[in-house]
C-alpha cells in the first residue's frame, strides 16, 4: 500500500524545534496539497522529557532515547535542530546509514563535516538539506544549488550575522561606542551573554564555509576562512568611513578567480551606494555574482524561531516531494572539485588605513614612498589634528593591492619612528571590482 503520511523524527524541541512543529500543525492542508502526502512528527528527542513545553500537546511524543527515532522503520526523515557537533554528527550519520533523509539547521556541523555527511548521503541514496544553517529564512542555499545550477559563481559577499550587523548599524546611526551597543544588544536578546562566536566572526565564518562549499563545489572548511571580528571597530572608524563615502559591515566574502579560492570574514568598508550598505539591524543579505546572470541579492531575516523554522520545513517539503517522485538522493551532490586556496599575494583588495603620525613636514611623503615600494597608490586621503594638535591622524584609502603587500606595509609602519600607532586597517569592497 502506498505511503499516505511521512513520519518525522525531530531532534531538539527548543525555539526552532517548537517552530517546526507549529508550522507543520498549522499548515497541514497546504503541506498535503503541495506534497501529496501528510506530514506527522512522530517522535521528538529531548534531554528532559519532564520539562514544561510550549506545545504540551506533543508531550506523549517526547523521548530521551535517540534509538526511538533512529531505529524506528516508520520514521522516514530526521530533522536535527539540537545544534553542536556531538552527538548531532553521530545521529545524522546513523540516520543516513539507516536510509533516513536528514534536514538540519546545524551550521557548526555542516561547516566542519559537511563533505563527510554529503558523501554518506550519496552512498545511501538519501537527501540532506540544510537551508536554515546559513541565513535563517533566506533561501540562499537552494538558490545556489538550483537557481545557479547552469551558471558559474565567481563571488559571494554578504552580511550573515544579525548580531554584529545590529551592533554596527547602531554604532553608525547613533555614533555610539562598541561596548555600549553590545550591552544593549545583550539586554534585547540579540547577543548572547558570551558573544564571542558572533562578535569575533566565528558564526559568520561557519556560514561562509558552507556557502563557499556549495557555490564553488570544493570542500571548504572553517579553517580555510580568514577571520577577524568587530570588537576593534571604533566609532571613529565608522565616522571617517562615512566621510569617505563608506559604511562598515562585518562582511563575509568568498571569491574565486580561475580555480583559486579565498574565503574571509572581516569588518569591511563598502560604498554607501552599494545595496548591502542599506542592510541594517538584525537582517541578513547575501550578494551573489554569476558569470551569466551578473549580480543578484538575497535579503531577509537571518534568525529567529519562525524564519529559521520556515527554512527547515521548506527543506522537509522538498524531501517529501522527492519521496513522492522517487528521486531522493539524486540532488545531493558532494563537493567534487579540488580545493585550491589563494595565497596572500593573490588576495586583492583596496584598503582603508587609519594611522597616527608625527605632525611635521615630510611624513606623508615618507608613507607614500613606502606604499609606492609595494606598488600601492592612494585613492583618498584625509588629515586631521590629533592629540591637541601635537600629532596628526591620516585616513587613507588605497587602490587595489595584495594582502601580502599590505601586511608588509603595516609591519613596516609599526616600526617607523614617525608613526605613533596604526589604528585600523580594513578591506574595501563593493566598488567597480566585484
Amino acid at each position: 500500500m502506498e505511503k499516505q503520511v511521512v513520519k518525522v523524527g525531530l531532534m531538539g524541541f527548543g525555539t526552532v524545534g517548537t517552530g517546526v512543529v507549529r508550522i507543520i500543525q498549522a499548515h497541514q492542508e497546504d503541506l498535503q496539497k503541495q506534497t501529496g502526502l501528510g506530514i506527522e512528527v512522530k517522535k521528538i528527542l529531548v534531554q528532559n522529557a519532564e520539562k514544561g513545553r510550549a506545545l504540551s500537546s506533543m508531550s506523549s511524543s517526547l523521548t530521551t532515547d535517540p534509538s526511538e527515532l533512529l531505529d524506528d522503520p516508520d520514521i522516514d526523515v530526521i530533522v536535527e535542530v539540537i545544534g553542536g557537533i556531538s552527538p548531532a554528527k553521530e545521529y545524522i550519520l546513523r540516520a543516513l546509514e539507516a536510509g533516513k533523509h536528514v534536514v538540519t539547521a546545524n551550521k557548526d556541523l555542516m561547516a566542519l563535516h559537511g563533505a563527510e555527511i554529503l558523501n554518506k548521503a550519496q552512498e545511501n541514496g538519501c537527501d540532506v538539506f540544510y537551508e536554515a544553517s546559513v541565513a535563517g529564512g533566506i533561501p540562499i542555499l537552494r538558490a545556489l544549488v538550483e537557481g545557479f545550477s547552469s551558471d558559474r559563481i565567481t563571488k559571494m559577499m554578504g552580511i550573515v550575522n544579525g548580531t554584529t550587523n545590529y551592533i554596527l548599524s547602531k554604532m553608525s546611526q547613533e555614533g555610539a561606542d562598541y561596548a555600549e551597543v553590545l550591552k544593549e544588544a545583550q539586554e534585547l536578546g540579540y547577543a548572547e551573554a558570551d558573544p564571542t562566536s558572533d562578535v569575533e566572526g566565528f558564526d559568520a565564518a561557519r556560514k561562509m564555509a558552507i556557502l563557499a562549499t556549495l557555490g564553488f563545489h570544493s570542500p571548504l572548511k572553517l579553517e580555510d576562512v580568514d577571520v577577524k571580528g568587530i570588537s576593534s571597530v571604533s566609532k571613529e572608524d565608522i565616522a571617517y568611513g562615512k566621510q569617505l563615502g563608506y559604511d562598515v559591515k562585518l562582511m563575509g566574502l568568498a571569491r574565486r578567480d580561475g580555480e583559486a579560492i579565498e574565503v574571509s570574514v572581516q569588518p569591511t568598508m563598502i560604498p554607501k551606494s552599494h545595496p548591502l550598505a542599506s542592510v541594517n539591524g538584525v537582517f541578513n543579505a547575501v550578494y551573489v555574482y554569476g558569470e551569466a546572470v551578473g549580480e543578484t541579492m538575497f535579503y531577509g531575516p537571518g534568525a529567529g524561531e519562525m524564519p529559521t523554522a520556515t527554512a527547515v520545513v521548506s527543506d522537509l517539503v522538498t524531501v517529501v516531494k522527492n519521496m513522492k517522485l522517487g528521486v531522493n538522493g539524486r540532488g545531493t551532490v558532494a563537493p567534487y572539485k579540488e580545493k585550491i586556496l589563494k595565497d596572500d599575494s593573490q588576495k586583492l583588495s583596496k584598503y582603508f588605513l587609519r594611522i597616527v603620525v608625527a605632525d611635521k613636514r615630510g611624513v606623508l611623503a615618507q608613507i607614500t614612498h613606502l606604499l609606492a615600494d609595494k606598488n600601492i597608490s592612494l585613492e583618498q586621503v584625509i588629515q586631521q589634528p590629533y592629540n591637541n594638535g601635537e600629532q596628526a591622524e591620516l585616513i587613507m584609502v588605497t587602490h587595489s593591492s595584495s594582502k601580502r603587500d599590505m601586511d608588509d606595509v603595516i609591519a613596516y609602519l609599526e616600526q617607523m619612528d614617525i608613526i605613533s600607532e596604526v589604528k585600523s586597517c580594513y578591506r574595501v569592497e563593493g566598488g567597480d571590482r566585484l
